[in-house]
């Protein structure tokens, strides 16, 4: 099959590409930066010549959007809404007119969508979405209103012909280099992998296999659309999530970190302590009800793969 990845040449996208190549599906990578002969030239917000690619594809799965791997200044997350939600409207462009339609679009979203919680987790029905919390930092509420845009555009997109599915997705862990895994475990090598502000707030994580496994299942399932949850069945509390990381790079110590700590880090880091402190519990309803399977369902199990992949990088 032929499938285009608007956005594609980030980690995630790096992921799929390498997947679906390997299996022998034709993927076009649409980029502002292109190299090599299967990535093609946009600017994420006017349809240009890509468009062709889209007409006679079977599958558009859009990744793209300003990463969310820096400071929440007022002008970055404008910028954050502004790529998210019009590369969504231009794919949804480029889809309706199209005198042969792909079947399926899958329009990448996020798990930052549902409220920071700690007493129950979210999924797909009964979740919580975010943007009214108390105690929390109200720019958090920003966070929620460029997940929902970004999903208004993928849902107003006049694509009758296409079937639409909004990936709410957590973190994708892979040993691709400056990926999540990739920095969280140099972190956890210098002894820096210790609970933030106590710990308590649930990280949510998907296995870079899983994801890929996840995106074909929903491509080939016609009668999943709308929101669904990518995340593994075992979200976990940071301070957890971090002694597991720990103990696969065989890291005894993680110093901990407070609040203001943490904020120091960010800056330094240029990110956000949102990245950290947010609580995203987050399970995988719908597919678990449509009858996925994940390999790694649990984060020892995930990462008992994931750190000697790492290691086999260099």
């Amino acid at each position: 099959m032929k499938v285009v990845i608007p956005g594609g040449s980030g980690q995630v996208g790096t992921v799929l590409n390498r997947a679906l190549t390997a299996e022998g599906h034709d993927v076009v990578v649409l980029t502002r930066s292109p190299q090599g002969t299967r990535q093609v030239y946009w600017d994420g917000s006017t349809l240009g010549d890509w468009a062709g690619e889209i007409d006679g594809s079977d599958v558009v799965i859009n990744l793209a959007g300003r990463s969310v791997s820096c400071r929440y200044t007022a002008e970055n997350l404008e910028a954050m809404m502004r790529s998210r939600v019009e590369s969504a409207r231009v794919v949804g462009d480029a889809i309706a007119r199209a005198a042969r339609p792909p079947g399926v679009w899958l329009q990448m979203s996020t798990a930052t969508i549902y409220a920071h919680r700690f007493d129950a987790a979210n999924d797909e029905r009964g979740g919580l979405i975010g943007g009214d919390e108390e105690g929390v930092p109200d720019y958090w509420a920003y966070s929620i209103a460029i997940a929902q845009n970004w999903e208004a555009a993928q849902e107003r997109a006049a694509t009758p012909r296409t079937r639409k599915v909004a990936l709410r997705s957590a973190m994708v862990m892979s040993p691709d280099r400056g990926g999540v895994f990739d920095v969280l475990s140099r972190l956890a090598r210098l002894g820096l992998g210790g609970p933030v502000a106590g710990g308590g707030q649930y990280v949510s994580w998907i296995h870079d296999h899983d994801f890929v496994r996840a995106i074909r299942f929903l491509i080939d399932r016609d009668d999943l659309a709308g929101a669904v949850n990518l995340a593994a069945p075992g979200p976990l509390p940071q301070r957890e999530f971090m002694r597991e990381l720990r103990s696969a790079w065989r890291m005894p110590v993680g110093l901990p970190a407070t609040t203001w700590m943490a904020e120091i880090g960010a800056f330094v880091l240029q990110s956000d302590t949102e990245l950290l402190l947010k609580s995203r519990r987050v399970v995988p309803g719908r597919l678990a009800e449509a009858g996925f399977t994940f390999g790694y369902p649990d984060w020892r199990t995930a990462v008992a793969d994931l750190t000697p992949r790492h290691r086999g990088r260099g």
